[in-house]
């Protein structure tokens, strides 16, 4: 018995008298399977049915058998390969596109030959065969291959027998990968509609209302994949009362933007009923818990906002409390207490009122930005987004958002998120002040 790295090399031999050649080699380190097999003959291994075995057992009773660790290649793409091998116990597999865990793979089962067509031709190997179990594998060099097995009779007919299977075995895996591929491509393409779709559910991202002087919003939702489940809405539910809010959908993806859209849907509806944001929370909550199987939720923060007045009456479901920017400071806006939606019915909720002065914002968030971490594990926070906001007060609305958003960036040192990002800021303007 010889080691080579995670191969372990002994002789085939059958007869008792063989294993007690000083080699090692006993039964009890066979696999239990090999066992099983040798007691009933040789004719199990597809090379040699049909043919007489005491003749197969005199041409191959020299030959080694390798004990292949989980894990370990048995050839690899490239590779010169002399050897036919015949796998006698374990799992092994050969990979069309030679990447594991691809889903393009060949499982080979024992008694079916490996690596004969390089050992025939004599070209490199072309895929990765790798021994998924602990495996144990008949090697049949390729001088011996032609000289002593090939021609015993039968063998050749088995031979072909095996290419054929084989073949048609790479031709179906070759068709489900084309299929898997092209699901891909079709599941790609519905979620770039749904991501156009979600896009055109939600205002456009910049500034809104261009048109109304008295008013500044401007808002940005960037998910972190293809579509997402954070949301901000801001519509005018009569000539002066604009309704504003932003959420956060549990989780993201394809899930949460279903949600998502559930919850918009509701919003639109309810808000142009009432002018109580509390109230439309508890209604929003009844609504969502409705056939919510999955169980998942959403915070929001929500409001009213009298653009003549400046007066904001506003309600809060688990949601981080919005950053205020006064004229004397810089702060986070008081909030009510309110449950995240969704999750819990008959939830009530309160609201409260503030007054933004003209020149004063209100910034809305998620906890996509303040969450972002770096390579540290370190989180953006609220403390440096309170910063960017002090910092950017007083530039055009969209300019802010993109500080914030460029920030984001550069703190985790990579352009794409880890979860949905979202923000939402309105301003009354200081005519007083403008040019």
């Amino acid at each position: 018995m010889t080691s080579e790295g995670s191969i372990v090399r002994i002789r085939f031999a059958r007869g008792p008298e063989r294993r007690k050649t000083g080699r090692g080699y006993t039964p009890e380190r066979r696999h239990p399977s090999e066992d099983r097999r040798r007691r009933n003959g040789l004719d199990w291994l597809t090379l040699f049915r049909g043919t007489d075995l005491a003749v197969v057992a005199r041409a191959i009773g020299d030959c080694d058998v390798i004990a292949v660790a989980a894990g370990t290649p048995l050839l690899k793409p490239g590779d010169a390969n002399d050897t036919v091998y015949v796998l006698l116990a374990g799992r092994v597999a050969a990979y069309l596109d030679n990447t594991p865990d691809s889903g393009n793979e060949i499982f080979i089962p024992p008694g079916e030959c490996i690596g004969e067509l390089s050992a025939i031709d004599g070209k490199p190997a072309s895929a990765l065969v790798l021994a998924q179990s602990d495996a144990r594998v008949l090697t049949l060099p390729r001088d011996l291959f032609w000289s002593r097995v090939m021609s015993i009779p039968a063998v050749g007919r088995n031979l072909l027998a095996a290419l054929a299977e084989r073949m048609r075995r790479s031709n179906e895996a070759m068709l489900e990968a084309q299929r898997r591929r092209l699901a891909l491509e079709f599941l790609e393409q519905e979620l770039e509609l749904a991501r156009r779709l979600q896009a055109g559910m939600l205002p456009l991202r910049g500034r809104l209302f261009p048109d109304r002087p008295d008013v500044e919003v401007a808002g940005m939702m960037e998910p972190a994949s293809s579509v997402g489940g954070d949301l901000f809405d801001a519509f005018f539910v009569d000539e002066g009362r604009l309704f504003l809010c932003v959420g956060d959908v549990s989780g993201h993806g394809v899930p949460a933007a279903l949600f998502m859209a559930r919850a918009i849907g509701l919003m639109r509806i309810v808000a142009m009923g009432t002018t109580r944001p509390d109230l439309l929370l508890e209604r929003i909550n009844g609504e969502l818990c409705v056939g919510n199987d999955t169980s998942m939720f959403m915070t929001i923060f929500c409001g009213f906002f009298e653009v003549a007045s400046g007066r904001l009456t506003y309600s809060n479901g688990g949601h981080c409390a919005p950053v205020l920017v006064r004229r004397d400071g810089i702060s986070r806006l008081p909030l009510p207490k309110g449950t995240m939606a969704g999750a819990v019915p008959g939830l009530r909720y309160t609201a409260r009122e503030t007054v933004l002065e003209p020149g004063e914002m209100l910034v809305c968030f998620t906890d996509g930005a303040t969450e972002a971490q770096n390579g540290a594990a370190e989180e953006f926070s609220e403390e440096r987004l309170l910063e960017i906001v002090a910092r950017h007060a007083a530039d055009p609305l969209e300019a802010l958002l993109d500080a914030v958003r460029r920030e984001v960036t550069q703190f985790t040192g990579r352009e794409a998120l880890e979860d949905d990002c979202t923000l939402l800021a309105v301003r009354r303007p200081d005519r007083k002040r403008a040019p």
